[in-house]
């Protein structure tokens, strides 16, 4: 009698051990998140690659049973009427979807409804539903954080919220992104450079308004109100903003505009075309996250690339230290940005 044929058999532990080069002890402590063992980060990066590659899932219902936990994280959404689209909050959840995957858990989505109807956080938890919760898109003293904290529920933010609170939390380096930009603009001989960023509130929105700041202070050039344009995170506040600096005098009106998003960037782009002007040539534009469609944009777009891969899976982990009995990461993690130059700011 032969043996069942390997794509016919559902991957063993054993398997995902013979892959990586490690004993199934080593894969066990890692896939069931057992406190007390110290496996180094590159044994761990190698089983988490050989779960993946041979599609290994873990027996969900004999590991809840023994720990009586539930295998689920929670992720709510804001009420979807009116929220402006985040393309990079979507590269955000596959990259934790993957990461909590690997260990056996799965992510809950919610409707949260405002920030500030926290209820149903503690509801989920406290009913056992979920052991513990990913938050993003946080603003200044955002409501969502202030209540986990003080109820002491398991959570991790991809975004600051307060710099006297203590949680978990990763972020990307946004003063730090734009500053990046401003410096590339000015090196390209620009004095006028506007800024169109979200409303006031935005936790990640201040954090780059500050970097566009300083970068224009370092360059030796001080701020122009007239420069800062807010709005919603959608191609019509691209539009609004370009249109309303073209009112202003000719010596007044930014001849560069960064934005904090590629969408927002993308509406400067039409309004540009609209008004007769050449992006590349007449007016230099930038974006922010380096989406998808940076690249395939006439004429393509300069952007800010976040490391969005490394961000969930960073979360994933401080997360699941805390659910582990770990205490939380009172001083987060950031990460560096990196600016991607192409021709539309290259006048």
């Amino acid at each position: 009698m032969t043996d069942e044929p390997r794509s016919n058999r559902r991957p063993s532990m054993s398997d995902v051990a013979r892959l990586a080069g490690v004993s199934q002890t080593t894969v066990s402590f890692i896939l069931n998140d057992t406190p007390g063992n110290s496996i180094p980060p590159e044994t761990r990066e190698r089983v988490l690659a050989a779960v993946h590659e041979l599609g290994y899932r873990p027996n969900i219902s004999a590991r809840n049973l023994r720990t009586q936990s539930t295998n689920l994280i929670g992720y709510g959404f804001d009420d979807p009427a009116g929220v402006a689209s985040h393309p990079v909050l979507d590269q955000f959840l596959y990259s934790a979807i993957l990461s909590l995957e690997a260990t056996g858990y799965h992510l809950l989505t919610f409707v949260a409804g405002t920030r500030t109807d926290t209820a149903v956080y503690e509801d989920l938890y406290r009913r056992g539903q979920v052991s513990g919760f990913l938050v993003a898109n946080t603003n200044d003293n955002d409501p969502r954080i202030a209540y986990l904290i003080d109820r002491g529920i398991p959570f991790a933010s991809f975004g600051r919220a307060n710099d006297e609170w203590r949680f978990a939390w990763v972020d990307v380096d946004g003063g730090d992104g734009i500053a990046q930009v401003v410096a590339h603009l000015v090196a390209g001989g620009h004095k006028r450079i506007g800024l169109i960023t979200w409303p006031e509130g935005s936790k990640a929105g201040s954090h780059r308004e500050s970097g566009y700041a300083a970068g224009l202070r370092a360059a030796g050039i001080e701020p122009d109100p007239a420069w800062l344009f807010r709005g919603e995170n959608s191609i019509q506040t691209g539009v609004a903003g370009l249109s309303h600096w073209l009112t202003l005098p000719a010596e007044r009106r930014p001849t560069a505009v960064a934005c904090v998003s590629d969408i927002i960037a993308v509406g400067v782009m039409n309004a540009a075309a609209a008004a007769g002007l050449q992006v590349g040539r007449d007016l230099a534009v930038t974006g922010y996250d380096d989406s998808s469609l940076a690249q395939f944009l006439h004429p393509p777009l300069t952007s800010v690339r976040q490391p969005i891969a490394e961000v969930g899976r960073r979360l994933v982990e401080l997360l699941l230290g805390q659910i582990r009995g770990e205490p939380a990461d009172a001083t987060g993690v950031m990460l560096a940005p990196k600016l991607i130059i192409r021709r539309s700011s290259q006048i």
